[in-house]
């Protein structure tokens, strides 16, 4: 196993631990709710943002609970906006990672409130001390999520996403959409690190111009595994997005030129790590690791 992989491994194993000792119940009349997070958030995924986060406070010298406690709060957001993604009403997806969407495996109005549960969990979490003892650092963690899962950022992505069925949109406009939907939380996994360790603007300014590379490298190796990839691979349904009439950057730029684009975003991510030493060579893999998953 290669470096890369040994530690977004080691990383997962340590979320998935956190994750377990803050999913759970406390009080029988909330078990299914609990039952339902849980479902939602344990036993699968990349837990690739919580692992941006741990690298990225691994420059700044952040201690190692803070540092995951903010990963499994990222995880936990990540995984709310999946629950809801998947519902009837939005991307009416049966399938995600492997297994039956929340709303399947429940019912709809719990996979709801296990979203919401999830969302509000995850503030509920950095405003805890054991996340950092000084409470400025916690409300700039707390603002800087709420303003990449808010209106402006992932939701608003959302938003726009669940308009563009059918519509015509031209790379300006995708990119803005993605931008939003999943680069504002791959952008906070990378800065809160920076947050946690207090550390210089240059610092914070190079970590926000490699997310928002990685970000639409990210998106365009999604697009492409929609296109290319198959519901074994992905554990999710594939080509939904040419079935729907979405536009994508792999419609618009056709799968070669697309996965030439997301090469050269992967490589454009790593020069903003120039500032750093070796200690971010696994942020720097992590970007070509983007673009070749088959996940």
């Amino acid at each position: 196993m290669d470096a890369l992989k040994q530690a977004m491994a080691a990383a997962a194993v340590d979320v998935e631990a956190m994750l377990v000792r803050i999913l759970t119940a406390e009080r029988e009349a909330e078990d299914r709710l609990i039952a339902a997070m849980r479902y939602a958030v344990l036993g699968g995924g990349k837990r690739l943002r919580p692992f941006l986060v741990l690298q990225a406070s691994g420059l700044f010298g952040v201690a190692h609970t803070a540092a995951l406690r903010t990963a499994a709060a990222i995880e936990l957001v990540h995984c709310y906006s999946l629950v809801h993604d998947d519902l009837p009403a939005m991307d009416d997806d049966d399938l995600r990672r492997g297994r039956p969407t929340v709303h399947k495996a429940y019912d709809e109005a719990t996979a709801i409130l296990a979203g919401d549960a999830l969302l509000t969990m995850a503030f509920e979490v950095l405003a805890h001390p054991d996340t950092h003892s000084q409470p400025e650092v916690r409300c700039a963690l707390i603002t800087a999520l709420a303003r990449a899962a808010g209106a402006h950022g992932m939701v608003g992505g959302q938003m726009i996403d669940l308009g563009a069925e059918g519509r015509d949109m031209g790379i300006g406009e995708i990119t803005r959409l993605q931008q939003m939907k999943t680069g504002a939380l791959i952008g906070f996994s990378c800065e809160a690190g920076a947050i946690l360790g207090r550390a210089a603007e240059a610092g914070r300014e190079a970590l926000r111009g490699y997310a928002h590379d990685l970000g639409l490298a990210f998106q365009i190796a999604d697009d492409l595994l929609d296109v290319e990839g198959t519901a074994e691979e992905t554990g999710k349904a594939v080509r939904k997005d040419a079935a729907l009439g979405k536009a994508t950057f792999v419609s618009i730029l056709g799968p070669e030129r697309a996965r030439s684009q997301a090469s050269l975003l992967a490589e454009q991510a790593v020069t903003h790590l120039a500032i750093f030493d070796k200690s971010a060579d696994l942020l720097r893999r992590t970007a070509r690791y983007v673009v070749e998953r088959r996940v």
